[in-house]
């Protein structure tokens, strides 16, 4: 790129790069979808064209663009097909939601809904099917909760599932029964499938436009990266189709789906489908493995019971196959990420690492456990060690969850919740990300918030905070020689502030707003 262009300059910023070569500057100098010059204003200027768009940043914070390095992106736009329940608690609004949605749509043959929180219910208390066919009766409902691991069919739903008192479920799977022994149309984690595979899907065209909104969404949050977790074949061509038609505006990396059942065999078609998506905008970065649910939904695999009701959770894998099927894949080049919310998850996770690094002799693996919700003491260093990163969720930690979480788990426990800091300290690397829609929020602002507010000692810097929405983030996926900083040669995703995170109070950061987003060179969002 010697001696390029630039038709689009950014002046008078204050430009946080990530870069600890060059940690600030005043302006950028953007020739095609790529960084040409990251400095004071007078050399970027110097690099102008005669027509180069010129835009003052008056003082903003500009960042590189955040990359939400956990997300289940597909899933996220079919909620905006769906009927939306955030915010309803009591019985009547749901009731009165579920019934508007269903006399809206009456060809749909199935009603089905999201954003439900179990949590918010006035007594604590979980509904039963009883009350969906309060609403609709004669067809099928299914609800998700907003974290996706609770799911709530009315007796429809159920019927067409074929779930009676006989159904049996394993792993973390529950399908919760009445003192009768009576499905009561509670599904817990996998159980959730036996319902979900009856829906019919939605026609391809809307899930394209369900796909573009939800990236027009990213846009206006400053995310130009996201990180998929799970996925298969279908994923990928309804992605490949969306990034064909020009209705994505953000680069994909996904880790793909590796069940408890899988063999040989499936890992090999894995590793096709590596092979088939390596490019920048959409490619296979890794396989996923899911050993538990969360602690919210009691479905975390635990060390110790939980406190507030009997059991303390239960792997999806044995400890063997796991580590066969993580050394398989790692020989194979697929990254490895391990979703693991309890203490007794994230143990099993590490030491499946370990025998990876014994058997493959591993240089530069890039090992993921997601989410980590607790993590016991003496695991808190071999994050460090065996060079795992803590890839969590901070909306996760929102005051709002934490006296629900502290709850399932004690008093003793609720300091080992989260750990950012301690695992920062001890030398592994931060990766953020919002989960959603399986969270309270898409906003990478909003994670920001409560990782700087938090009050006690896992409270982090805005610096390490902004580090795990960006640079970490494209570390994580194998990327960041192509982005998460900004400076010379790399791509143009760039995020511009209305206030700096670094020196407002920081009660304020939820309250920042995205004015601007640059993707792959172009302004792709302009706050109105």
């Amino acid at each position: 790129m010697a001696g390029a262009q630039a038709e689009l300059i950014l002046k008078n910023g204050r430009v946080w790069t990530g870069d600890p070569q060059n940690p600030w500057a005043e302006a950028i100098a953007i020739h095609h979808n790529r960084i040409v010059a990251v400095g004071n204003n007078t050399d970027v200027a110097a690099l102008a064209t005669s027509d180069a768009r010129v835009i003052d940043l008056a003082g903003r914070l500009t960042l590189p663009g955040f990359n939400d390095a956990h997300v289940h992106f597909i899933t996220g736009a079919l909620r905006l097909l769906q009927a939306d329940l955030s915010g309803a608690c009591s019985a009547t609004d749901i009731e009165k939601r579920v019934r508007e949605y269903g006399a809206a749509h009456p060809r749909d043959a199935w009603i089905v809904g999201g954003n439900w929180d179990p949590s918010c219910a006035p007594d604590h208390r979980l509904p039963d099917r009883g009350e969906l066919d309060a609403a609709i009766k004669d067809r099928p409902v299914f609800i998700s909760s907003a974290d996706g691991h609770t799911g709530w069919a009315n007796t429809k739903a159920l019927q067409v599932a074929g779930i009676t008192r006989l159904t049996h479920v394993e792993g973390t799977s529950r399908v919760l029964t009445d003192s009768a022994g009576e499905p009561t149309g509670i599904l817990k984690e996998g159980a959730q499938a036996l319902v979900r595979r009856m829906i019919p899907p939605a026609p391809h065209d809307r899930r394209i436009a369900a796909l573009e909104q939800e990236s027009k969404l990213a846009a206006s949050l400053g995310i130009t990266s996201i990180q998929n977790a799970g996925g298969d074949d279908e994923t990928m061509l309804l992605l490949e189709d969306a990034e064909r038609e020009h209705k994505l505006s953000l680069r994909v990396a996904v880790a793909l789906s590796v069940p408890s059942t899988a063999t040989s065999d499936t890992i090999d078609h894995l590793l096709e489908l590596k092979q088939l998506y390596r490019d920048s905008h959409l490619r296979v970065s890794g396989a996923e493995f899911v050993l538990d649910g969360n602690v919210a939904a009691h479905t975390a695999a635990m060390l110790e019971p939980w406190a507030d009701e009997r059991g303390s959770g239960t792997e999806d894998w044995a400890p063997e196959p796991y580590n066969e099927m993580l050394a398989l894949c790692d020989s194979g080049g697929l990254q490895l990420w391990t979703h693991a919310a309890g203490d007794r998850a994230v143990r099993m996770a590490l030491d499946g690492y370990e025998y990876v690094r014994r058997a493959n002799e591993t240089r530069d693996p890039r090992f993921r456990i997601e989410h980590a919700e607790i993590v016991a003491p003496t695991d808190l260093q071999r994050f460090a060690r065996l060079g795992v990163m803590a890839s969590m969720v901070p909306v996760h930690a929102d005051p709002t969850l934490l006296d629900e979480l502290g709850r399932a788990v004690g008093p003793q426990r609720s300091a080992l919740l989260f750990p950012w800091h301690t695992l920062e300290q001890d030398g592994a690397r931060l990766v953020f990300s919002s989960d959603w829609p399986a969270s309270m929020s898409f906003d990478p602002l909003r994670g920001i918030a409560v990782a700087v507010n938090r009050a006690g000692p896992q409270r982090l810097t805005v610096e390490s905070a902004l580090r795990a929405y960006t640079t970490s983030g494209a570390w994580a996926s194998f990327e960041d020689h192509l982005k998460g900083r900004l400076r010379r040669g790399m791509l143009a995703d760039v995020v511009v502030l209305s206030q700096n995170l670094f020196n407002i109070d920081p009660r304020q950061i939820a309250a920042t707003k995205v004015d601007m987003t640059i993707f792959d060179g172009q302004v792709i969002y302009i706050r109105q």
